[in-house]
């Protein structure tokens, strides 16, 4: 008797199954944070607000982070195994150029949990845990929050088009052109994606100040990126 999973399909599809699962519980609480717990801070009084960032906060972000590292773990292991299986040039496909755009952002989202919103939001918490104590809070909590802050609207605003060429690798083909422009494609998308991570991690939220305006944001920047890919594959 043969099992399906006992196989190299298997595999892949054991890998995407945790990839979906966990990814579930990181953007869901990427969600949780920037849709309900961010306009919830703005209305509540102090003492609450401080019980949620020493009891609550601790919590979500430890499935938030772990989330994400095994979502890009299990992500990479499926790219690694799909390009060592069918060669390099299924990068160069409809699915590849999909697949790897979703994958530059979804890095950039990893990166800005590990590197960024969480060392920030370990000196708040730090911060509200002496405060509650007696003590004094931290001077830079509240400068390093708002980074937090504009880095983890910044993956909102990401986690639009990620989701988009995500789904639309396997359901959205694209058709080439006799000459596509893969070099051009790639500049372009790099410079939007690398101006965005740079005003994340040292400019404002402007536009992504409300709940609104990050998700038309993310909707603008999804449309620019397809379009982009539309016209330089041609």
């Amino acid at each position: 008797m043969t099992f399906a999973l006992f196989s190299m399909d298997g595999l892949l599809f054991l890998l995407r199954w945790f990839h979906f699962f966990f990814g579930v519980i990181w953007i869901g609480h990427l969600y949780y944070f920037n849709f309900t717990q961010g306009p919830f801070f703005t209305e509540t009084d102090a003492t609450t607000k401080s019980n949620v960032v020493q009891k609550l906060l601790p919590r979500a972000l430890w499935w938030f982070r772990w989330g994400a590292m095994v979502t890009m773990a299990t992500g990479l292991l499926m790219l690694m195994i799909r390009g060592h299986r069918d060669g390099g040039a299924i990068f160069a496909t409809s699915w590849g150029l999909a697949i790897l755009t979703g994958t530059a952002l979804g890095l950039l989202m990893w990166a800005n949990v590990w590197f960024v919103i969480w060392p920030a939001q370990k000196v708040v918490i730090q911060s509200a845990l002496q405060v509650a104590s007696g003590g004094q809070p931290i001077a830079e909590a509240a400068a390093r929050g708002v980074r937090a802050g504009v880095a983890s609207r910044t993956n909102t605003l990401f986690s639009l088009p990620m989701l988009f060429f995500m789904g639309s690798a396997s359901h959205l083909p694209l058709t080439f052109g006799p000459a596509p422009s893969f070099g051009a494609l790639a500049a372009v998308i790099g410079v939007i994606l690398l101006a965005l991570e740079l005003n994340a991690l040292k400019g404002k939220l402007g536009p992504l100040t409300t709940v609104k305006g990050v998700i038309h944001m993310g909707f603008v920047l999804t449309a620019v990126l397809y379009v982009a890919m539309e016209l330089l594959t041609k």
